[in-house]
C-alpha cells in the first residue's frame, strides 16, 4: 500500500493535466482496500477512484483522496469445451489483458485492442470499438462498497450496460470500487469485421485470425490516434450521438454523405467525428488546447493546457455541432472538479 499527500496527478492522467490531490492511495489487495475504508486510515473526503486516467479530465485540483487499484492477476476460474471464464484484477492494463487472450486463442476482445486504461475502468465505462463492447464478454463485476467496505458481486444484467454506460456511471456512481471482473471468452468464434475500415485493413494480411485482427485494429488506431505519451489526450472525447431514424432521414436530405450505424430501438448512431469535422474543427487550436489533425473526435493538450482550456474548447465544439445539425454532443470523458 502506498500513501502520499499533496500528490501530483500529472502522471496519473493521459491528458497531461498538472492537477494535485490532497491525498493519493494505491492498494494491492481487496483487504487493503477494505482496511482503508474501515476508518483505520484518516483520509480526507471526498473519495475518487481512478484507473489509468485515460478517460478523465481534471478541471481543478482534487480536494480529497484519490484511490488507485494495483490488484493484478488473470486467472482461469471456469472452463468448458467451448469457453473459458477468467477473473481479472481491476488494476491490469486492458491491452495487456487483450494480448494474453489473443495469444491463448480466446475470442471476444480482439476488436478492443490498444484501448487505453485498466480492466476495472473498462467495466465501469463499457468500453467499445469496431462493433464490440466490454458488456458482450463480462459475466460478473466484483466490487467493494465505499461506504461500508462490504463486498458485492454484480451480474452482467445488474450492471445495466448500454452504450458507454453502466450502473457505476449512473445511480451507483462513486459508491463502489471495482476489484475484479469476470469475462467469458470463446475458444472459437466468428470475427466481427464490418465496423469502420477493419475489413479493408485486414486485406493486407494473409489470413483472418485472432493475431491478425489484433494487428489490424492496432494499425488503424495508431494511424489516427495520438500517443498520449507524446501528446496529451483521452482518446475519444465525445460519444457518438444516437438519434431517431426519421431525424437522420431529414439530415441525410441535406447531407447525403452523412454516415450512420444501426442502434437499438429504431435509432441510428452518427459518428461524432464526422459532425465535428464538417464544422471545421479538425486540426484547429484554441490557446493551448486543440483538435487532433487526423481524428476530430480527439481533443489534445498542445502543451501546458489546463483542464478548463480543454473544457472551453469542448463547449465551443458542442455549440458548433448544435447550431449546424441540431444535435447535442455528450462528453465520453469524465470531468473532475470545476
Amino acid at each position: 500500500m502506498e500513501r502520499h499527500n499533496h500528490y501530483s496527478l500529472l502522471a496519473r492522467n493521459t491528458f497531461g493535466i498538472d492537477a494535485r490531490a490532497e491525498a493519493f492511495v494505491e492498494y494491492g489487495t481487496v483487504e487493503e482496500l477494505r482496511q482503508l475504508l474501515s476508518g483505520k486510515e484518516a483520509l480526507p473526503l471526498p473519495f475518487l477512484h481512478i484507473g489509468a486516467g485515460s478517460n478523465l479530465l481534471f478541471v481543478s485540483d482534487f480536494e480529497g483522496t484519490v484511490f488507485h487499484s494495483a490488484i493484478k492477476g488473470i486467472d482461469v476460474v471456469g472452463e468448458t469445451e467451448d469457453s473459458v471464464c477468467l477473473r481479472v484484477g481491476a488494476g491490469e492494463l486492458w491491452d495487456d489483458f487483450v494480448s494474453v487472450c489473443v495469444r491463448r486463442g480466446w475470442h471476444g476482445v480482439e476488436n478492443l485492442s490498444l484501448i487505453p486504461g485498466e480492466v476495472g475502468a473498462a467495466a465501469v465505462q463499457n468500453i467499445g470499438a469496431y462493433g464490440v463492447e466490454a458488456k458482450d464478454v463480462i459475466g460478473k463485476v466484483h466490487a467493494v462498497e465505499i461506504r461500508t467496505g462490504r463486498r458485492k458481486v454484480f451480474l452482467n444484467r445488474d450492471c445495466r450496460y448500454s452504450y458507454r454506460q453502466s450502473i457505476f456511471k449512473g445511480e451507483q456512481k462513486g459508491k463502489y470500487a471495482v476489484t475484479h471482473v469476470d469475462f467469458t471468452l470463446q475458444k472459437a468464434g466468428a470475427f466481427r469485421l464490418d465496423y469502420g475500415n477493419l475489413r479493408d485493413e485486414l486485406r493486407k494480411y494473409p489470413e483472418v485470425n485472432l493475431e491478425n485482427v489484433r494487428r489490424a485494429v492496432i494499425a488503424i488506431r495508431e494511424a489516427k490516434l495520438p500517443d498520449p505519451k507524446v501528446t496529451g489526450n483521452a482518446g475519444s472525447f465525445f460519444m457518438n450521438p444516437v438519434v431517431p431514424a426519421d431525424v437522420y432521414g431529414r439530415l441525410r436530405q441535406e447531407y447525403p454523405d452523412m454516415p450512420c450505424y444501426p442502434a437499438d430501438g429504431g435509432c441510428v448512431k452518427l459518428p461524432a467525428a464526422w459532425l465535428i469535422d464538417r464544422c471545421g474543427w479538425k486540426g484547429k487550436t484554441v490557446g493551448r488546447a486543440g483538435v487532433h489533425d487526423r481524428q476530430a473526435l480527439v481533443l489534445v493538450n498542445r502543451g501546458g493546457a489546463s483542464g478548463r482550456d480543454i473544457v472551453r474548447l469542448s463547449e465551443e465544439i458542442c455549440r458548433s455541432v448544435q447550431e449546424k445539425f441540431g444535435i447535442g454532443l455528450r462528453p465520453e470523458v469524465n470531468f473532475i472538479g470545476g
